[in-house]
């Protein structure tokens, strides 16, 4: 085949367009994948208000805190849900990611909720950043910070 000027341009266009691309990002690992499945799986297990689900997803050794300070044991955290305390009537997760660093991984989103605390309906929309460990096989939320989004 005789190379053309025409040849070149189009293979110069082509070079081009594709370093306009963006990356593409890298292929999600299993333990990438088991964690976004523990978060959804540990929002599914507070509305349902699971008790033994709670437990089983949450380290003993949990520090949850909310947006206003208030800080959570585990046993403060499965107590809220169970007792009906605070009754989660749905979980809206966007902007998710999780880092995955050995056992540790890092999961963050935007937490989007509606619940009734106290017999009052009320709304929430919080940033969050867990701290999962995988313990046994299995991935375990061992801290959780929510933080209030710029306006």
């Amino acid at each position: 085949m005789r190379i053309t000027r025409r040849h070149v341009a189009t293979a110069g266009a082509l070079v081009l367009a594709a370093a306009s691309l963006p990356a593409s990002s890298h292929a999600e690992s299993a333990d990438e994948a088991a964690v976004k499945k523990a978060v959804d799986d540990l929002n599914k297990a507070m509305i349902a208000a699971d008790k033994a689900k709670l437990e089983a997803l949450v380290a003993d050794q949990l520090s949850y805190g909310h947006s206003g300070g208030r800080i959570e044991t585990k046993a403060m955290f499965v107590d809220v849900f169970v007792s009906k305390k605070s009754v989660y009537k749905s979980v809206i997760i966007t902007e998710p990611t999780v880092a995955v660093s050995g056992n540790n991984a890092i999961a963050r989103h935007v937490f989007a909720v509606e619940f009734e605390s106290d017999g009052k309906p009320g709304s929430a929309k919080v940033g969050v950043m867990q701290v999962w460990t995988k313990d046994g096989g299995a991935w375990k939320l061992l801290a959780r910070q929510a933080f209030r989004l710029p306006s």
